[in-house]
């Protein structure tokens, strides 16, 4: 589907969603000084364009005893399609990995992964990722602070 042409309103509306989801049609159209049911037929074309995925909780990865987070460079000993594909459905399935981007350069993948301490993620390296068939090698870096997290997109 054709995305339509976003106007400064609709950037508005999704500055506003990007930074709290949670507020209502109502208070959405309050903020970008519109009526609420044009505003609410803007977000409801954006949903089906596309432009809105979905709606969801960010969680507090410290507060729930996930004290690390590592990016691990993944090289792969074999890149035929089906090597590809088992990769990545058993990348999938794995809670642990927050993302999964294939990579051009030396590596073939960068996973962000989350895990409560080091004997946790060894034990997931070791036990997983290191299991995969044509996994040929894996450079963990880990995360010593963060700076900055945000899921917003500029819009500008």
């Amino acid at each position: 589907m054709q995305t339509s042409p976003l106007s400064s309103i609709d950037r508005k509306i999704l500055l506003l969603l990007q930074h709290n989801a949670d507020l209502s049609a109502a208070e959405i159209a309050e903020k970008v000084e519109l009526s609420q049911s044009p505003c609410w037929r803007r977000i409801h074309r954006m949903q089906e364009e596309g432009l809105i995925e979905r709606k969801v909780a960010l969680l507090n990865p410290k507060k729930l005893g996930l004290n690390m987070t590592v990016f691990v460079n993944i090289k792969l000993s074999a890149h035929g399609r089906s090597n590809l594909d088992e990769f990545e459905r058993a990348v999938v399935g794995y809670p642990e990995v927050l993302e999964c981007h294939t990579m051009a350069g030396e590596s073939d993948y960068l996973l962000k992964v989350v895990a409560k301490d080091i004997d946790s993620y060894e034990r997931f390296l070791r036990d997983q990722l290191l299991q995969r068939p044509h996994v040929q090698e894996a450079h963990s870096h880990i995360a010593m602070s963060e700076v900055k997290r945000t899921t917003e997109l500029p819009l500008d």
